[in-house]
């Protein structure tokens, strides 16, 4: 199937997902929005691919929401509280579909992982990192809630409330050998290699059981207690909703 903003391939018992808008450092839009969340889709009855790797084509990662975009920042509705939860909820999903697709997730980092683009970095189960990464929950300095799209969830138990607090909260970059140091990143790979790298640990993978690979992934999801991630990410879609429906109300005036 051909994709307008994504490509996607299979290497054997791997698919890669690249995220294909290289001139704007692979920001989200409507379409890549859902063109991910399709391929997610398909994946939850895929069985022949067992594991998956997520990267960026041209110099970055994703830099997030395409805030250039007038579809996103000046809807003709406008951005009512409800029509923004109703929006937010679908960007959201697919970091709910990254969690439960069964295959692991290989994240391929480098340069721009900004705000959506971290999230999904957070939703992966493995990050490489390029020494160009830039991480960064961007929401925070535009002055919606820092946490947003799973990160309240996924980013503490990765690296511990302490250091997911410095970051969430400032709204500063996460640069690749800090991650690495917090756990945030398992490596550091020059950027020539880092898919090749991904696909080393993909293709190991690839050769466990898929019910155990499955399993697996079931497991670290569930054992860490406290809060479902579906009902973290609720909560911040409407912490997401409420703030942006404030801040479009007070541009207005």
């Amino acid at each position: 199937m051909e994709y307008e903003t994504i490509r996607y391939e299979k290497k054997g018992a791997v698919g890669i997902i690249t995220f294909n808008r290289p001139k704007c450092l692979n920001a989200m839009n409507y379409t890549m929005r859902d063109e991910f969340t399709g391929i997610l889709r398909d994946r939850m009855e895929d069985m022949e691919t067992r594991v998956l790797i997520i990267a960026g084509a041209g110099r970055g990662f994703s830099s997030g929401l395409d805030i250039k975009d007038p579809q996103i920042v000046s809807p003709t509705q406008g951005y009512d509280p409800k029509t923004a939860y109703e929006k937010q909820r679908l960007f959201s999903e697919f970091i709910l579909l990254m969690r439960r697709c069964p295959q692991p997730i290989v994240g391929a980092i480098h340069g721009a992982a900004v705000g959506a683009g971290f999230s999904i970095s957070m939703a992966c189960d493995v990050r490489l990192a390029a020494p160009s990464v830039r991480f960064q929950a961007a929401y925070i300095n535009l002055g919606f809630g820092g946490a947003d799209m799973g990160s309240s969830w996924l980013f503490p138990r990765i690296v511990g409330t302490g250091n997911a607090a410095r970051y969430l909260l400032t709204g500063d970059f996460l640069l690749a050998e800090e991650a690495l140091r917090i756990g945030f990143a398992q490596a550091i790979v020059d950027e020539e290699h880092l898919l090749e790298e991904a696909m080393k640990i993909a293709n190991n993978m690839a050769g466990k059981s898929p019910l155990g690979l499955r399993l697996t992934k079931e497991a670290l999801d569930r054992n860490t207690g406290g809060m479902s991630l579906e009902d973290a990410i609720r909560l911040e879609d409407r912490n997401q909703a409420m703030t942006v429906a404030q801040l479009m109300a007070d541009r207005s005036r």
